[in-house]
Order: structure tokens, then C-alpha cells, then sequence
């Protein structure tokens, strides 16, 4: 998720027990072009032993040197190729949850991206959705292909690129995947609890779950999980006072890696995710939306409630973004006339970052 998994958050969802955190997507592109902004995205905590990036691009050449750089250069330990964005700016250039539609082309791709990691013993792995829509399904094949390329393991966020975050995801799909793949098939979307990531491994045999908007203001939900996993029954259900000590470690790892100012206007975004349910007023909340420093963050927290309890109404609904269905995904001119893609030209943005 850009501009939510930096090394800040990533740390606090290590501390927490997350088991495998990527970073923000980052372009093939703007890595082998020494782009800054995508250097900046390449940080990470001195304690993220294993390190993970997402990788975004639509250049096989271009995602082939950005993995080695990746491998050789910054020591990542994984690399995950994200074919899963439904966001219109991606889309109309053929990336993102567009592209596996060209289905030579993705397996060019992530034969590229197989071949440079494979000296340095990097495993690859892809994310993707279900297809463009209803009438546009690429999942099944995305999994043949991710496996005949060598990749490690596929992910499927169980929606089409034209739902979005919208509606309901379809746990069928990826049950189906499993069915259909010949590599370990990962689950993903509408994970806002532990028990629902026990549902989804019992439903559809996936060999693992993968977070994004579950966590959102919720680190501890990686906590659930691994106690979950494990046999335990455990729920946090943290009290405000809780969730404050929460949010001031989350505030004091963005100063630390960001800088005090830019650390703080970091944290901003969070505070809505943080507060969802609990009973501080408009003015607290708008306050907690302009906080510039640790001193000023430390005298607004200690204004809550730190008895409230959690708000149970909030356990098991959507977090983040959801938005409507989309009438149409925003393809490039004739994208659509093959399932080719073999010598397509897609030229990606070097500072390109956003979510699937």
C-alpha cells in the first residue's frame, strides 16, 4: 500500500508478529533508471532482516536489470510483481491488474524477473486479481503461467480490476486457483480478523493469506494471526488507552526514519484508521490531523479516554477504501483485440506508486 508499508509501519508490524511484509510498490523503471524517489521508497529498518519489494512493471528488460539491482545491490530477500492494481491511471497503460490480460507478455516478465533472481536464491512471486471484470477472467491462466515461469508462489486478491475495493471478495476464485495451480496459491481480501484468515485456509486450501486493508490502524491484527495460526484463541481488543501507546510507537518510528516534521505529517493519514469507532470528537480528530510534532502528538493523545474499550461494532468491517464498481476498466486503445502481448511496448511512469 503506497505511502502505509514503509519501514516505519513495516517495523510496527514486525514487533506485532507479521510474518512477511513488503514494501511500497516500486517501478522496474525508475530503479534502473536511479529515479530518487523510488530510492527514498528503498529503505528499510535496521531490525527487517528479511526484506521484500514489491515490484511494479510492464518491460520485461526493464523488470529483468530492476530485479538483479534488487538482488545484488539491496540485498532483498524476496520479490513480489504486482499484477493486481485496479487503479485507472496503471490500467490505460496496460500495468497493473491489466496487464495479465496479455498473457505471453506476463509470462515474459516474470521469466525476466525469475532468471535475475535466480543466482542470488530470491524466490519470485506475483499478486493478481481475478481479471478485468466478469466477462474478462485471466486468473486461471495467470497461475499456469506463474508457475511454468518458475515463480514461488501466486497471490489472488479474489476480485475483478473493475470491482476495485468494492463489494465482496471471491473466496470461490481462489478455491478454484488452488484447484488449478501447480505452485503454492496465497489468499487475499476481506481478512479483517484472524478468524477470518482460519475461514479462508479451511475454505479454499490456500497455503497462506496475504493482509492489506485489514491493518489498516490495527498492527495487532498480526498478533491475532499468529496466535491463530498456532492453535491459540486470541483477540485484541485493545482499550483507547491501548491503542494510544500503539499510535505513539507508530508516530516515534516515522520520526526516526523520516525526520520529526515529515515523520509526524506522515502519521496523519493514520489517525482516522486508529480512532474508527471510538468516541473522540470531530475537533480531537482534526487536531490529531495537524499534529507537527512528538510534544504536541503526547498532549492531544493524553486528552482520550484510555478506559474506552474497543469498539466491537468495528470487528470484522471493511477498513480503507472501498468506492463503487467501475462500468469499465480504462484499457489502452485495442487491448483488448489479443491475449498476445508478445512484442508490446507499455511505457511506464519511473515515480509510479500505488496499490493493488
Amino acid at each position: 500500500m503506497a505511502g502505509i508499508t514503509n519501514a516505519a509501519y513495516r517495523r510496527l508490524c514486525a514487533e506485532q508478529g507479521a510474518g512477511l511484509y513488503v514494501c511500497e510498490m516500486i517501478t522496474s523503471r525508475g530503479l534502473v533508471e536511479g529515479d530518487e524517489t523510488t530510492k527514498r521508497m528503498l529503505v528499510f529498518d535496521d531490525l527487517e532482516t528479511t526484506r521484500s519489494v514489491q515490484l511494479y512493471g510492464t518491460d520485461p528488460v526493464y523488470v529483468g536489470k530492476a530485479t538483479e539491482i534488487l538482488c545484488g545491490e539491496y540485498g532483498v530477500a524476496h520479490v513480489d510483481l504486482n499484477f493486481g492494481c485496479p487503479v485507472p491511471k496503471v490500467t490505460r497503460k496496460g500495468g497493473g491488474g491489466a496487464l495479465p490480460w496479455k498473457r505471453n507478455l506476463l509470462g515474459q516478465i516474470l521469466q525476466h524477473a525469475v532468471a535475475a533472481a535466480e543466482p542470488y536464491g530470491v524466490p519470485v512471486t506475483m499478486k493478481t486479481r481475478k481479471g478485468l471484470d466478469a466477462d474478462h477472467l485471466t486468473y486461471l491462466d495467470a497461475g499456469r503461467i506463474a508457475g511454468e515461469s518458475g515463480c514461488a508462489a501466486i497471490a489472488l486478491h479474489g476480485r475483478t480490476v473493475s470491482q476495485a475495493y468494492s463489494g465482496a471478495a471471491d473466496w470461490d476464485a481462489i478455491a478454484a486457483l488452488v484447484e488449478h495451480a501447480d505452485i503454492p496459491v496465497l489468499g487475499n481480501g476481506d481478512i479483517w480478523e484472524a478468524a477470518d484468515a482460519l475461514r479462508m485456509v479451511e475454505e479454499t486450501g490456500v497455503a497462506g493469506v496475504v493482509v492489506g486493508r485489514g491493518c489498516l490502524g490495527r498492527p495487532w491484527l498480526f498478533r491475532d494471526l499468529a496466535a491463530a495460526f498456532a492453535g491459540d484463541d486470541v483477540k485484541t481488543l485493545p482499550t483507547l488507552g491501548e491503542v494510544v501507546v500503539m499510535m505513539r510507537r507508530h508516530a516515534e518510528l516515522l520520526c526516526e526514519h523520516m525526520g520529526e516534521e515529515r515523520g509526524c505529517k506522515e502519521f496523519r493519514k493514520h489517525v482516522t484508521w486508529y480512532l474508527k469507532g471510538f468516541a473522540a470528537g470531530g475537533p480531537m480528530r482534526q487536531s490529531l490531523g495537524l499534529v507537527d510534532s512528538l510534544a504536541s502528538l503526547d498532549a492531544l493523545l493524553s486528552q482520550l479516554n484510555a478506559a474506552e474499550p474497543f469498539p466491537v461494532s468495528e470487528l470484522g468491517a471493511p477498513r480503507g477504501r472501498q468506492g463503487s464498481p467501475r462500468e469499465r476498466v480504462v484499457l489502452p486503445e485495442g487491448w483488448l483485440d489479443d491475449t498476445d502481448g508478445t512484442g508490446c511496448v507499455l511505457r511506464e511512469d519511473a515515480g509510479e506508486t500505488t496499490g493493488g
